[in-house]
């Protein structure tokens, strides 16, 4: 049996999956990864942390045929994950990036190169998903928004801080403040300074994502379908629906669309 070993390194957090090769990558209704886990991206720096995640996938997962990966975080962090998988260095190695060609897929980005790899494998799944106009939403560290449309054209799209970067600016560079964790439930309005400042970033969010779909619709583009995931999904997807915007989860977007992409290296290799 064929089975591909997906890696996506983000800012944060490093997350990882096995896949049965012969499945489809946009399955829904079942369990989708044959194994999967995830680590703190920071935690590679640690070859005590490095030889326990080691031990843990050449201990659950059989030699895979071929490897994906695709990362955003500092190049050290590959090179740690590199030493990590040196008993599966004959096994394939296939690396996405922004630039890396996608059938169906174009983007108007005028430097490719500088297009983050995690958004584009997102963009890849999105464009797997379905042929809609699309807004691809990943709620992370940082949160990106971008817009393809039906025809497999990425627009283009917006970045701004995370819901946890906001308030970390904030603390870091407003003085006398001492607030609690982000709220997963919202009022609407703040009535003292935490929620305040909770409620100013998941506006911040919301509105951005309207503008995001004004833009499409000025542009003859009526965005149809909205996917998110991220570490911030849950948040940014109750504000969403309160406001009736129709968006979807879709756990593991970004490994999604490295599979896919995955799938046509191989072939053609």
């Amino acid at each position: 049996m064929s089975s591909f070993l997906l890696i996506d390194i983000g800012n944060s957090r490093l997350k990882w999956a096995s896949v049965d090769g012969k499945r489809n990558p946009i399955e829904r209704d079942k369990k989708l990864w044959d194994h999967s886990g995830a680590i703190d991206t920071k935690l590679l720096g640690s070859k005590e942390h490095r030889d326990e995640l080691a031990h843990y996938i050449f201990n659950t997962i059989p030699a895979p045929s071929a490897i994906g990966l695709c990362s955003v975080a500092a190049e050290s962090a590959v090179e740690q994950l590199s030493e990590l998988l040196q008993p599966w260095r004959h096994c394939p190695q296939f690396r996405l990036v922004g630039n890396s060609s996608y059938p169906s897929l174009r983007t108007q980005y005028q430097n490719t190169h500088t297009l983050g790899a995690d958004r584009w494998a997102a963009l890849i799944a999105a464009r797997h998903l379905s042929n809609d106009n699309t807004l691809v939403i990943s709620a992370g560290t940082a949160t990106t928004i971008d817009f393809l449309g039906g025809n497999g054209m990425h627009y283009g799209g917006w970045i701004l801080p995370g819901l946890g970067l906001m308030r970390q600016s904030l603390l870091q560079h407003t003085a006398g403040l001492d607030v609690a964790s982000l709220h997963q439930q919202s009022s609407g309005i703040g009535l003292d300074t935490a929620s305040a400042i909770d409620e100013g970033s998941r506006l911040a969010h919301l509105g951005a994502i309207q503008e995001a779909m004004n833009f499409a619709k000025q542009h003859h583009q009526i965005i149809t379908r909205v996917w998110i995931d991220g570490g911030n999904t849950n948040i940014v997807f109750d504000d969403l629906i309160r406001n009736q915007i129709p968006v979807e989860k879709m756990p593991g977007l970004v490994l999604r669309g490295l599979w896919a992409w995955l799938n046509t290296q191989v072939t053609a290799n």
